[in-house]
């Protein structure tokens, strides 16, 4: 086993037309794709996954899920057609047990805008296999803080984490005419999510209590992803670092973490 530890990430994805743009929030994802060394496999935790379950795909060729609407045909036809690995849903689950109990989708999922728009920059090549796994939206902020911990282990096998999200996420709010701003509340909130993130990454869950809260994160699965990076970045004992920043449209946080690879004599 390697005492490298792979990176872990998680990247602000923003309106699904980001996988067609090139702005700087997709050229960072892409300096990402290209720094970091080559995975044996990604991990993604989509946003757009969000099921009453946890469970992680297992089939051989992963599907690409247009899961929106109203958006150009261009944005429909693309396609990210990375292999699957079934054997890393079994590693998955064994890593995780027995504090967690991960059932293998076979067929229903595949790979979700949130994983897909964000990976046609970063590994464009789509060569790498990616396997999803779902968010339990039964389950309270702590669990999937606990629930990234435990996958720390899959670093030193080869996996990259990837978390997909928002640390801001209000589509009720959007101000199409404020393409690059953010409100002053989804400021407030995103801020203090870089300060726990760099201070104090386990304490990342109470940010529930945050005065913000209820508007920028209205509904948590935007929210969610960014758990399980802070969970890995507190098994690891070691801040997560800001790799880009920003505002779209005044309620959405474009804000992107990496917890960047590591040697450590633990191997």
């Amino acid at each position: 086993m390697s005492n490298v530890l792979m990176p872990a990430a998680f990247l602000g994805h923003g309106s699904p037309m980001n996988a067609l743009e090139r702005n700087r929030f997709t050229e960072a994802w892409r300096t990402f794709g290209a720094a970091v060394p080559k995975p044996r496999a990604i991990l993604a935790i989509s946003a757009h996954w969000h099921v009453d379950a946890l469970a992680v795909t297992a089939m051989p060729s992963p599907r690409t899920i247009h899961d929106f609407y109203g958006f150009p045909q261009a944005l429909f036809d693309v396609q990210y057609p990375a292999p699957g690995l079934p054997a890393l849903a079994e590693e998955i689950a064994d890593v995780v047990s027995p504090d967690f109990v991960v059932a293998a989708d076979r067929e229903a999922w595949g790979l979700d805008h949130g994983t897909w728009s964000v990976l046609v920059h970063a590994f464009p090549e789509a060569d790498i296999p990616v396997v999803q796994l779902s968010l339990d939206a039964r389950k309270p902020l702590d669990w999937h803080l606990a629930l990234g911990a435990k996958l720390a282990a899959l670093r030193r096998h080869g996996v990259l984490i990837v978390g997909s999200g928002n640390v801001v996420h209000n589509l009720r709010a959007i101000d199409w005419k404020n393409q690059d701003g953010g409100y002053d509340w989804a400021q407030r909130f995103d801020t203090d999510a870089r300060q726990l993130m760099a201070e104090r990454p386990h304490a990342i869950a109470t940010l529930a209590s945050h005065p913000d809260y209820r508007l920028a994160v209205p509904t948590d699965e935007h929210f969610l992803p960014l758990l399980y990076l802070a969970g890995l970045s507190a098994a690891a004992g070691r801040p997560a670092d800001v790799l880009v920043d920003g505002y779209s449209f005044g309620s959405l946080s474009m804000t992107a973490f990496m917890l960047g690879a590591a040697d450590d004599g633990n191997g």
